[in-house]
């Protein structure tokens, strides 16, 4: 006899998992195939292509069949949209297919096994949930869950312990691997597809907590594929970048900064203060990880253009779906 979950039990047909990738087959190769072997699996796999010119149309097309009941559903962008760009689409697509919890998640990870149900087990208490990651070497990833809202940054020292609780509250969010429910999405709507790369889901995160009670679980759901150069410094990992992110890292604390200003929360002196603190951490990441002192002229460049986007009068913030 099947079993019909109650409306307090999770049912994982009703979730879709929404995968954005960019020229890099191979590892979405790795991620279908453990979406492939999950169980429970999801009822739905979205994923966007952010207009690659590999073989990734023919990878996502021949899982079509090995998904079972999941429905795969390919949407390629016309140009690269950047991962905001690739993950508001995943969550548009995902929301009109009738999803009620949606998990978005990079081409750079694998799904554990059992993660959808390990996920699914906090569904009934929570609408904005974290999971946890292995990193590429198999350690404990550390992700800062917690941000120091007047500033608009993370905070490093946020405890990385759980108690017995299971669960640590967060104000943040991070689109590799945002478990979170339709009503949210709803009420806050897409996420912003103009910052390109970068804070989107911090912001994101951050306006479902103001809607939610947002959590990190201590369940391991996830494990990253791809090698990253990185500072060790224990618990925590500086991980190398690119001059395109240093630029969309300085350019888009205005986005943040429009976000606060609309909402009523921006107070000048101590944003200004996480503004400085980024910059100083990019080049405390350039030369301690990347070695070199070239790139600097990217983070200047972020905040000249970023002046623009605090000076357009036009500029609204996403609004709510329905």
């Amino acid at each position: 006899m099947t079993h019909v979950p109650s409306d307090a039990e999770f049912d994982p047909a009703t979730a879709t998992i929404a995968i954005v990738t960019y020229n890099r087959s191979g590892l979405l190769t790795r991620l279908l195939g453990s979406i492939a072997a999950m169980d429970p699996k999801p009822g739905h796999v979205v994923v966007i292509d952010n207009a690659s010119t590999d073989d990734t149309t023919d990878v996502v097309e021949s899982y079509r069949d090995r998904l079972g009941d999941t429905e795969l559903v390919y949407r390629r962008m016309e140009t690269n949209t950047g991962g905001s760009g690739g993950f508001s689409e995943g969550m548009r697509v995902a929301y009109e297919l009738g999803s009620q919890w949606i998990w978005l998640m990079d081409d750079d990870v694998e799904v554990i096994d059992d993660g959808l149900a390990k996920m699914g087990k906090w569904a009934p208490r929570f609408k904005s949930i974290q999971g946890r990651r292995y990193d590429y070497d198999g350690s404990e990833f550390y992700w800062q869950y917690r941000i120091a809202e007047k500033m608009g940054i993370p905070i490093p020292f946020a405890p990385a312990s759980f108690d017995s609780s299971g669960y640590k509250p967060m104000n943040s969010g991070c689109f590799e691997g945002m478990f979170i429910h339709r009503d949210i999405v709803k009420q806050i709507g897409l996420p912003d597809p103009r910052f390109f790369i970068y804070w989107d889901d911090q912001t994101y995160g951050w306006l479902a907590s103001r809607k939610t009670q947002s959590v990190i679980v201590d369940e391991f759901v996830l494990r990253r594929t791809r090698e990253i150069k990185q500072w060790d410094m224990g618990i925590r990992h500086m991980n190398a970048s690119s001059n395109a992110y240093r630029y969309y890292i300085m350019r888009n604390r205005a986005i943040i900064k429009r976000y606060y200003q609309s909402l009523g929360v921006y107070r000048r002196v101590p944003f200004a203060l996480g503004t400085a603190l980024t910059f100083g951490k990019e080049l405390i990441r350039l030369v301690f990880v990347e070695r070199t002192v070239r790139g600097t002229s990217n983070l200047f460049r972020g905040l000249r253009d970023g002046r623009k986007i605090a000076k357009d009068s036009a500029w609204k913030p996403m609004p709510p779906l329905d």
